[in-house]
Order: C-alpha cells, then sequence, then structure tokens
C-alpha cells in the first residue's frame, strides 16, 4: 500500500479550526464595536492563519487550510458574495435540555445567479504565501445544492427562473466554475465542497420537511448529482473537487442522523467528484454497506475521528473501523480523517485547542501505519 501524491491524502481533514481568542477579539470589534477598520482586522486574520498553517504542518498534514479564519459560517460568507443571491444570518434555537441548535440561514435566489467577483482568491494567495513548498494549499466553499435545498422552487425567483432546469443549474455551475477558474489560475489544485444536503436527505425528519417544500426525497439525490456534474464538468483539468457531506456541526451538535443508504447510489456512483469526506464518527452515521456504490478511481476519506467531544479514539479501534470499510471498497481507495471541522461557524466546537492537535496527530499516525 502506498501513501498518496495527490489529494485526498491518506490523513486529511475537513478544513475548519478554533479560532484564536485574539481573532475572536478583533472580529468583535469591527462587526459590533465598530472600533477597528477592516484592513486591521484582515492582519489579525493574517497572523492567526499563519499560525494555523504552522500547527497543520507541524502535525503532519499534507493538506492546508486557512482554518475557515476569514468567515462566521462556513457558507453563507461564501453564498451571499455569489451574484442574484440573498441570505439571512442563522438563529440560535434554546433547546428544552439548555443546549442550542443554529436554525438553517434563509438562503433566496432573487435574480439571475453570477459569479459577479473572485471570492475566495485573495484568501486562497495568503494560504497559499504560507504553505511550505511540497504541501497542498486547500479551499473549502459551500456546495451549490445549498441554494436549492433550503427553500426549494419557492426560495428561487420564478422572475428570474421560471424554469429551474436547465437554466439555472447551468448558470450556478458556471459560477462555481468561474470561481474555480480562478483559483486554478492562482495555483489551487485542491477544493472541497461542503454539502450538508445530501446527509440530510438521510434523515426521515429532513426527508419529510423537503416533502413538505414539494419535493422529492427520493428523487433529489439524483437531481443533485446532475446538478454537481455540471460543476465538475467545467473544473479545470488538474484539479481535485471532493465533497463533504456534514450532519451538521454547531457547537457540537448535529442536526441530521441516519444511513447513508438512501443517497449512496446518487453520491457514490452517479456524482463524478474524485473524493467524498462521510463522516462516520458515531453509529448515526449507520453501516459501511453503502460504499459499495464507489466507483472505482474515486476515494472515500473516512471521518472516523470525532470533531466534537474531547474524548480520544485509540489507533486499535479506527484501524478496526477502517477494516470493516474495506470490505465494501478496496482499502487503496480509503484515507481517513476527522468527521468534521473544529469549528464550521465562529462559535466554534466544544473542544480544547490540545484536543484538536491530539486528534489529528492521532489521524495522522493511524494512516501512516495503515496505508505506509
Amino acid at each position: 500500500m502506498t501513501a498518496r501524491t495527490t489529494p485526498p491524502f491518506r490523513a486529511d481533514h475537513v478544513g475548519s479550526f478554533l479560532r484564536p481568542a485574539y481573532l475572536l477579539q478583533a472580529r468583535d470589534q469591527f462587526f459590533n464595536q465598530k472600533s477597528i477598520s477592516a484592513e486591521q482586522l484582515r492582519a489579525v486574520e493574517d497572523r492567526a492563519i499563519t499560525e494555523i498553517v504552522k500547527f497543520q504542518q507541524d502535525v503532519g498534514l499534507q493538506s492546508i487550510t486557512d482554518g475557515e479564519f476569514r468567515r462566521t459560517y462556513f457558507h453563507i460568507d461564501f453564498l451571499e458574495q455569489l451574484g442574484g443571491v440573498k441570505t439571512d444570518i442563522p438563529v440560535t434555537i434554546k433547546k428544552p435540555d439548555g443546549s442550542e441548535e443554529l436554525a438553517p440561514p434563509v438562503i433566496r435566489v432573487v435574480d439571475k445567479v453570477r459569479h459577479a467577483k473572485n471570492i475566495q482568491l485573495a484568501d486562497f494567495q495568503y494560504l497559499k504565501s504560507q504553505v511550505k513548498p511540497g504541501l497542498t494549499p486547500k479551499v473549502t466553499i459551500p456546495s451549490p445544492t445549498m441554494l436549492h435545498f433550503r427553500g426549494g422552487r419557492a426560495g428561487i425567483s420564478k422572475e428570474a427562473y421560471p424554469e429551474l432546469d436547465p437554466v439555472f443549474y447551468d448558470d450556478v455551475a458556471q459560477a462555481y466554475a468561474d470561481e474555480l477558474q480562478s483559483l486554478y489560475d492562482a495555483g489551487c489544485r485542491y477544493v472541497q465542497m461542503d454539502d450538508t444536503n445530501m446527509a440530510y436527505l438521510c434523515d426521515e425528519r429532513m426527508r419529510e420537511a423537503a416533502r413538505q417544500r414539494g419535493d422529492d426525497p427520493n428523487e433529489l439525490p439524483h437531481r443533485y448529482a446532475g446538478f454537481i456534474n455540471k460543476v465538475v464538468a467545467k473544473k479545470p483539468a488538474g484539479m481535485t473537487l471532493a465533497m463533504h457531506l456534514c450532519r451538521g456541526n454547531f457547537k457540537s451538535t448535529h442536526a441530521a442522523a441516519g444511513n447513508y443508504e438512501p443517497v449512496a447510489e446518487a453520491l457514490l456512483a452517479e456524482m463524478n467528484l474524485d473524493a467524498f469526506f462521510l463522516e462516520y464518527d458515531d453509529e448515526r452515521s449507520g453501516d459501511f454497506r453503502p460504499l459499495r456504490f464507489l466507483k472505482p478511481g474515486k476515494v472515500v476519506v473516512l471521518g472516523l475521528v470525532t470533531t466534537k467531544f474531547g474524548q480520544l479514539e485509540t489507533k486499535d479501534a479506527l484501524k478496526r473501523r477502517i477494516a470493516e470499510a474495506a470490505q465494501y471498497v478496496p482499502l487503496e481507495q480509503l484515507a481517513l480523517s476527522p468527521q468534521c471541522g473544529f469549528s464550521s461557524t465562529v462559535h466554534g466546537n466544544n473542544i480544547a485547542v490540545e484536543d484538536q492537535r491530539r486528534k489529528l496527530a492521532l489521524v495522522v499516525e493511524t494512516a501512516r501505519e495503515v496505508w505506509g
């Protein structure tokens, strides 16, 4: 068994990290107190990103992100910069047990979707300047399916799009293609799209909500596969395009549960992506049987190490689970990562910085022992 020289790597990760206190303070000074300038905030972000790049390099990772340190939310900060898209800030809901849940943001398509500007380019250029030669800077962006799933047909302007198929899907795919091209031209070769919707379609509650919006939860995964493939068809040759399926990751909570079976065929057999990051950190994700749909040449990155709690998994347990997955897909097509990021929103999970380091080190060491 060999190490991978192209992404995803045998030991990989989803991308977001806990924000340092001084960065949170600067964000508060900029967004709430209005006491520092955008330039001053960016200088603080630059410092924090330089530090998190070194952290990833020191722990032995080959793919390096900026920790999503310039974002408040993994999805909204990107989507609201697309032409024709309006978003509302999500609200947090107090549950009876005292925990908090992030209510989904309202994302509306109010006009023709277009690539109005390069969204991640400057951020990527800074990241790239900090990454050691031989390592791979990775950019994370939300999946285009998020422009449809939240509101369904009702969330997309009928004036701009009397019919969704094919014009809406084509416009969104072209906007994403323009963004990917701008990143590729700057030297980016690894992009991960974060998608909650395919994971949510594994959960019967979410499937029922889709029915209530007038969508068929059995048809949607196949429609989204076609949608994603429109983006893949336009991506620059030589760029790895991966997808992470997220079941919700706000302050260590989750939003969805359920076996991958309802979406597995559309996801793993129909989508032409290079790799799939799947959450498998506990029983809410079900078993590994859905992996049987994976096509040759594609990679599933098993998210076996939880980012929600500090308790450290054991190498033996991880190796057992990798062996279980390898009953359905060749070991050569598998890799290992944490189940999600450590801070999908600026708030962060309920986990210590030192636990973050220990878990990533565990991923790197385990992958080395399994794959060499």
